[in-house]
């Protein structure tokens, strides 16, 4: 473009350059963050997904020399899951039930404690350690560990230990009292079920909040204390502060909470198992193995679009 002056034309304005808006680089970076996990997914688990799908379909005998051979038999190892096996729907049903159950007490439990944690006391990083020992303890050669020291206990290595492991198994809490207490304060039913539910699973549901704690503990800090001091110079309340403030600013992280402890409770499930049982058992029934590993993943992967969806329309997400 040339430039017109009273002494006539002078040169070139120069170009302008072409600056990408404010969505498009938040766009580009969120592409960024997630290309790792695409090619991750393109270059591991495709293939391994693409295989299993193709051994559902099939019928797989072994080579004595090694390598396999398939046998196209389309939809029989559905149709058998369904309609002629004697455990998989159960199983499977029973598995989502439990996921349905142990999701959200650990949800409340993560964000409770997070809660109890922010604050300032005398040995609060411990306190923190603590409950983030048990994502520790699951490894298989921990857990492998503890359990042979468990056995060991029980064994009687000592007479003190065989004491004490007497002793704990007579302390055992009636829970039928309380169970019948509640129920005569009018306490519905359907409620009464859940929380006996919930005491009964709580070992499961402490050693499964550690990750999401420690998520629910940075999306706290990271809150400005302006907020609060404002809200406390307004005259609000704890419990005003807590539902207009805190859960509001924490809710993006409850959906990846959320997601994360579905994935998390269902790899360890029981239609899982049942699913490794069938492939690497004695029976070594690929075919049929494969078939429960993909509608398990659908089942999943159902679940997660259906409880993402809900959960994140009540999402607070600052600008």
């Amino acid at each position: 473009m040339t430039v017109k002056t009273d002494r006539g034309i002078v040169g070139r304005a120069p170009a302008r350059k072409r600056r990408l808006s404010l969505s498009a680089r938040k766009a580009l970076a969120g592409l960024a963050f997630v290309s790792p996990f695409v090619v991750g997914f393109v270059a591991f688990y495709l293939r391994g997904l693409l295989l299993t799908l193709d051994f559902s379909l099939s019928d797989l005998s072994l080579r004595p020399n090694g390598g396999y051979d398939l046998a196209f038999v389309g939809l029989k190892h559905y149709i058998y899951a369904f309609r002629e096996h004697a455990t998989f729907k159960q199983i499977l049903t029973s598995s989502v039930g439990d996921m349905a159950l142990d999701v959200p007490l650990i949800l409340f439990f993560s964000l409770f404690m997070a809660i109890l944690l922010n604050q300032r006391f005398r040995g609060r990083t411990f306190a923190r350690a603590v409950f983030f020992l048990p994502v520790l303890l699951n490894a298989p050669a921990i857990a492998d560990a503890l359990e042979l020291s468990r056995a060991m206990m029980l064994g009687g290595t000592s007479p003190a230990s065989a004491a004490v492991t007497q002793a704990a198994g007579d302390a055992s809490v009636n829970m039928s009292y309380y169970v019948g207490m509640m129920g005569d304060l009018g306490l519905p039913r359907a409620a009464l079920d859940y929380v006996v539910g919930a005491v009964g699973r709580i070992n499961g549901i402490i050693t499964s909040s550690g990750v999401q704690l420690v998520i629910f503990l940075a999306a706290l800090q990271s809150i400005s204390p302006a907020l609060y001091e404002v809200a406390k110079i307004e005259g609000a309340t704890a419990y005003e502060s807590f539902w207009k403030i805190t859960f509001p600013m924490v809710s993006p992280l409850i959906v990846t909470n959320m997601v994360y402890t579905l994935v998390d409770s269902f790899v360890s499930s029981d239609v899982i198992n049942l699913s490794f049982d069938t492939i690497f058992g004695t029976t070594k029934q690929y075919g049929l193995g494969s078939a429960f590993s993909l509608v398990s993943m659908a089942a999943l992967c159902g679940i997660l679009m259906i409880a993402s969806g809900l959960v994140s329309r009540r999402a607070f997400y600052q600008n």
